[in-house]
């Protein structure tokens, strides 16, 4: 029997509303996929002496897979902590959420180290295979142990392929300043990040090593270029706008670089004809950081390729509908969980290193190597996809 409606009153009886369903996703499939494919990349670069890093793109043109790294945690950043920053904005939770993953990037960069000096000490004792202890800087440990002790922290002594989250950090840390600016005056920021990048070349500007003398692997003051450039067009993505705007020449004049690059890299009398030109450019005074190719202060040739390869992936459809399809999951899989995924990346090659000192190239042993590191990986991002959360 239907029940009656309670007579009407003065009040209106309240209306229950159905659960609302969950929005479907905005997120470009585009930053996840090709974050996921740099980490991959990063992974076999930091294993030296296999078949597969001949395969990777800085065999193609004059970038790597670091500039994409960089340019691509600015675009994160811009897209998570952006609207903090915006007139209006809450800065101080922004401040909070900011230097809070700096901080944790510190501890994660800290136990990369410490489990590099573990495995190094651990094949030594245990497999008769010492020879990790002599590459990438452990060496110090041992002979300057006090020295060494104090500068890790510090971030002035780091380790062969475990410095690019020191330099993630630190611009992590002036990211606020940086995203603040970038919503009122981002043309003048612009500008001046442009002229601290050339007189960083030019000057050859870095932050000094110790006890080992030298520099960063990654000038701060060179690469923030690629990191603000990175945040710019993550506010503009916040706001549904692309941050350089959509155009058929200079698709064209990107694509048409890239096979100057690739036949730069891939034709030696091209190559050497090109290399001639840039020293002449150089002796007739055109400034070094624009004819250089140099990875510390991230000179115009490298900028430029990795900023027309970045351009031309933005602006080709394709690529956007190539990045959704269902054989890309793995590789987005790792982007969305780019820290933990490089750092484990980080300790496994490290392991990867220590045992190639003994058995060298080896096409077959590289390959279950890689795969089995690249399977851990992704066992992690997985198990980071699917484990529940506390809520309330």
């Amino acid at each position: 029997m239907r029940e009656m409606s309670p007579p009407v009153s003065g009040r209106v009886a309240p209306v229950p509303v159905a659960p609302a369903t969950r929005p479907r996703s905005t997120r470009d499939p585009r930053l996840d996929v090709l974050r996921g494919a740099a980490l991959v990349t990063i992974f076999i670069n930091h294993v030296p002496g296999n078949f597969y890093e001949s395969l990777t793109i800085r065999n193609w043109g004059f970038s790597d897979a670091a500039e994409a790294f960089v340019l691509m945690s600015g675009v994160s950043a811009g897209i998570a902590y952006g609207p903090a920053f915006r007139p209006g904005g809450d800065v101080w939770a922004g401040l909070a959420r900011v230097w809070g993953r700096a901080w944790t990037l510190y501890l994660v960069h800290l136990l990369v180290t410490l489990a590099a000096f573990a495995i190094a000490a651990a094949l030594a004792l245990w497999t008769q295979t010492p020879g990790l202890l002599w590459i990438d800087g452990i060496d110090a440990l041992f002979r300057q142990p006090l020295q060494t002790l104090a500068a890790i922290p510090l971030l002035i002594h780091q380790l062969g392929y475990a410095n690019i989250l020191p330099l993630y950090m630190v611009l992590l840390f002036a990211a606020p300043g940086l995203l603040w600016l970038g919503w009122r005056w981002p043309g003048l920021l612009l500008a001046g990040s442009l002229a601290l990048w050339l007189l960083s070349g030019e000057l050859r500007l870095n932050v000094p090593t110790w006890p080992v003398s030298g520099g960063w692997q990654f000038s701060p003051s060179s690469w923030q270029i690629l990191f603000l450039l990175g945040l710019l067009t993550g506010i503009r993505m916040r706001e549904g706008r692309r941050f350089v705007p959509q155009s058929r020449w200079l698709v064209i004049a990107c694509g048409a670089f890239l096979v100057l690059a690739l036949v730069w890299r891939t034709v030696p009398p091209v190559g050497d004809a090109m290399n001639h030109a840039l020293w002449w450019l150089d002796q007739h005074g055109l400034p070094w950081t624009l004819t250089a190719h140099h990875k510390v202060w991230e000179t115009a040739p490298r900028l430029l390729h990795a900023l027309a390869l970045a351009y031309l992936l933005s602006a080709i459809p394709a690529v956007r509908r190539l990045c959704a399809l269902r054989v890309m999951a793995p590789f987005a899989l790792l982007g969305r969980h780019s820290l933990p995924v490089f750092a484990l990346g980080s300790v496994i090659a490290f392991l990867l290193q220590g045992i190639k000192t003994r058995t060298g190239e080896d096409l077959l042993l590289d390959s279950l190597m890689l795969g089995a590191g690249l399977s851990l990986q992704l066992g992690l991002a997985w198990s980071k996809d699917n484990w529940p959360t506390r809520r309330g």
